[in-house]
């Protein structure tokens, strides 16, 4: 056995020792650091899909019998996807898009106690009636609610109404979830009327569970369209005026919009040539007022010959932008790339391929549960602690 002399051994634990402490001193920076950049960054991130659950709603055998058919359909047998959500009474309630045979969405209910496993209501809540929004709704349905409500507790929900051809803005509200009153289109302007128009996504403030509608300088906004997200404001959340630029400029249009004369509209957030947001974007959940300013979960759709050539043709992907909170058209920061984008085959394929479409956001047991469709088929949800 070798035997060192006794200073020599106290030399050697000596360095070690100080080797041991400036790194974790280091550590400790580093984590320091990394802490301080989290806490300044301005994303609400990160999001962990929940693999080992998801999805967790895939279409039912749900019966309903269509007022405008006559006959029994199986309301919810070919898809069900693009979900809001509301926390009460210490429940989440699901508002989701649902689609029978035929092609034609309803919206129903479901809840859960866990954010994970839901009942459905064996009847949709939203759909189309013989009423006077049949010539808006009728044969394509009611599509893609989003939620919020107001400091009184009364529901106001957005959503698509596809009569086949054209896609309207409409509006609804409610004291309970369960029981709808609809108010028609958004947009009663005559020169807005008849104009293509979905995903309003009306800015709210995140506190106490709820998702509650709150006034920018005086007006509630909500943040609308799925080319470009525009602008539009109101004072009381029933009735909606598009804003537009003080002085229309000249832009390459898509052709959809451009008979409409869309120069005109107050853009709030662009597509961005070069990255997965090239082709489309669209409006997520409610956005959030923060201090910060005005988060907004939005969705992106790619174009791989002037897009991100990484992602197949057509995908969408989910991205955040943050926008001034005295000024919701003025754009702060905005992410370089996309938070999320299909990986699972349930994303990969379904009515619609390589599709991740968040639409439903509430903060419920202490974490953050974002909710998206799937290929447009099935819902699946991420979560962050």
């Amino acid at each position: 056995m070798l035997h060192f002399p006794r200073l020599l051994i106290s030399f050697c634990f000596c360095s070690y020792l100080t080797c041991f402490l400036l790194a974790c001193n280091t550590d400790q920076r580093k984590a320091s650091a990394n802490n301080q950049d989290s806490a300044q960054q301005p994303w609400l991130l990160p999001f962990v899909k929940q693999d080992a659950v998801n999805p967790i709603m895939q279409p039912g055998n749900l019966t309903f019998k269509c007022p405008i058919r006559g006959m029994t359909v199986k309301w919810e047998n070919k898809n069900v996807y693009n979900p809001a959500v509301a926390v009460k009474n210490d429940t989440l309630f699901m508002l989701y898009r649902a689609q029978d045979s035929a092609g034609c969405s309803r919206i129903g209910l479901a809840k859960s106690t866990d954010g994970i496993h839901f009942t459905r209501e064996p009847s949709p809540v939203l759909y189309p009636d013989n009423d006077q929004y049949k010539v808006y709704e009728w044969p394509g349905g009611c599509e893609d609610p989003r939620l919020a409500e107001d400091s009184a507790g009364n529901y106001y929900l957005t959503y698509t109404a596809f009569d086949g051809k054209f896609a309207r803005l409409m509006l609804a509200t409610s004291t309970d979830l369960y029981h709808w009153k609809k108010l028609g289109p958004a947009f009663k302007e005559e020169e807005y009327a008849a104009m293509w128009s979905k995903s309003g996504s009306i800015i709210s403030t995140y506190a106490n569970n709820r998702i509650v509608a709150s006034k920018v300088n005086g007006s509630y906004y909500m943040f609308w369209g799925d080319k470009y997200i525009w602008l539009a404001s109101s004072p009381d959340l029933i009735h909606w005026t598009v804003l537009q630029n003080d002085n229309a400029h000249s832009t390459d249009y898509d052709s959809l919009y451009s008979k409409y004369n869309v120069s005109k509209l107050k853009i709030a957030v662009p597509t961005r040539k070069g990255k997965f947001d090239c082709d489309l974007v669209e409006s997520g959940p409610p956005a959030m007022l923060t201090d910060k300013g005005i988060l907004l979960i939005y969705n992106g759709r790619n174009n791989s010959a002037t897009g991100d050539t990484s992602l197949p043709e057509g995908t969408y992907t989910v991205s955040q932008v943050l926008l001034d909170k005295d000024d919701p058209s003025k754009i702060i920061d905005r992410m370089n790339t996309y938070f999320m984008k299909p990986e699972q085959p349930y994303e990969f394929s379904g009515e619609v391929n390589n599709v991740c479409f968040a639409e439903g956001l509430a903060f419920y047991k202490n974490k953050w549960w974002l909710y998206y469709g799937t290929a447009d088929s099935k819902i699946a949800v991420a979560v962050k602690n």
